[in-house]
């Protein structure tokens, strides 16, 4: 720490210099977990270092992705716990990167906070290197800003970017979708990391009791249930193609299925998708019920338990289901490929 670094009149505007080196010095004891071959920098410096193993690779191509975690951000602040919104950061940057085929090389983070706490700022970091353990990727660097006057001193945002890698002949190539083909459906943690807007006004959690046993959520509470941590797909899904042929990947964030499925399907086919074999946590039930949304609503709104979707040729489907399986992943088909307008069909 720079005992000599010290601003009167900073302090006085209310930057605190020194709460950002004591951030630093904590949060990197976490920083440490995510280190992997090739993240060669030190906390603190001007720009994160990277060296990527391109042995074996013909045409390396980066793949980057950038996000935040949006007004999920207010139930953490509700119910006071930080050491899991980062893993959503992550999680929103590197789900949609593997949809690209590539493997997460690193990441970034940025905090903005009204006040910097530093016990605070770890939780957040914590988080954060969290989900690039899980992810396999190494946290180089990253931003904290202290913003006196543009926040309350008890809020922050949060966003995030990160970059991978994937050989150009191994990019997801939705040319190869065929009718037929089959749609599987990753299982989500929960809502994930959209739609809270609704979900806050649903719920009205500003005046809510968070903490409550809820019996429709098997005894969790409220708060618990929609703090839970969007799932991380990256070693899952890599694992997945080195032995199928997968030919279009989705990750189902805002717009739901109507606006993301569609997104790895290329002109003149469609997917439909056969809704009572989506298996729909309860917290989208109450969501619907308590704010009186439609079913179409839902499915444009939220993931309804559907974190990330594969398609697979038919005759490769259950082999992608041991795959992922044995990663953990609990897959299951949810409808296939058809000829017909680039759109979803629920039926």
């Amino acid at each position: 720490m720079n005992n000599e670094s010290r601003s009167e009149a900073y302090a006085a505007a209310g930057v605190d210099i020194t709460a950002g080196y004591r951030s630093v010095e904590l949060m990197k004891k976490h920083i440490a977990r995510t280190k992997t071959p090739g993240a060669d920098t030190d906390v603190g410096g001007f720009g994160g270092l990277f060296q990527p193993d391109l042995a074996g690779m013909k045409e390396p191509v980066l793949v980057s992705g950038t996000d935040g975690v949006g007004t999920k951000l207010k139930i953490a602040f509700l119910l006071n716990r930080h050491d899991t919104i980062g893993i959503d950061c992550v999680a929103m940057c590197v789900n949609d990167i593997i949809c690209c085929g590539a493997q997460p090389l690193f990441f970034l983070d940025y905090i903005a906070c009204g006040k910097n706490v530093p016990e605070v700022i770890e939780q957040i970091v914590k988080g954060v290197c969290e989900g690039c353990v899980q992810a396999g990727c190494a946290l180089i660097g990253g931003e904290t800003a202290e913003h006196p006057g543009m926040m309350p001193e008890d809020e922050y945002d949060l966003a995030g970017y990160s970059t991978g890698i994937v050989d150009k002949e191994k990019v997801i190539d939705n040319r190869t979708m065929r009718a037929g083909d089959v749609v599987i459906a990753l299982p989500s943690s929960g809502v994930h990391s959209n739609g809270f807007s609704l979900v806050r006004k649903v719920f009205d959690v500003e005046h809510a009791d968070l903490n409550a046993p809820v019996e429709r959520l098997g005894g969790k509470s409220l708060g618990e249930e929609l703090l839970t941590p969007t799932r991380i797909y990256v070693k899952p899904v890599l694992a997945l193609l080195k032995e199928v042929a997968v030919r279009g990947i989705s990750h189902i964030t805002g717009g739901g299925f109507y606006e993301n499925i569609p997104r790895c399907i290329p002109d003149g086919l469609c997917a439909r998708i056969e809704k009572n074999r989506v298996k729909i946590p309860p917290i989208f039930g109450l969501i619907a019920e308590k704010g009186g949304v439609s079913e179409h609503d839902m499915f444009n709104t939220y993931n309804m338990g559907v974190g990330m979707s594969v398609v697979v040729p038919a005759a490769e489907a259950d082999k992608a289901l041991r795959i992922l399986r044995a990663n953990g992943v609990e897959a299951y088909v949810i409808g296939e490929i058809a000829e017909g307008d680039r759109k979803i069909e629920i039926i």
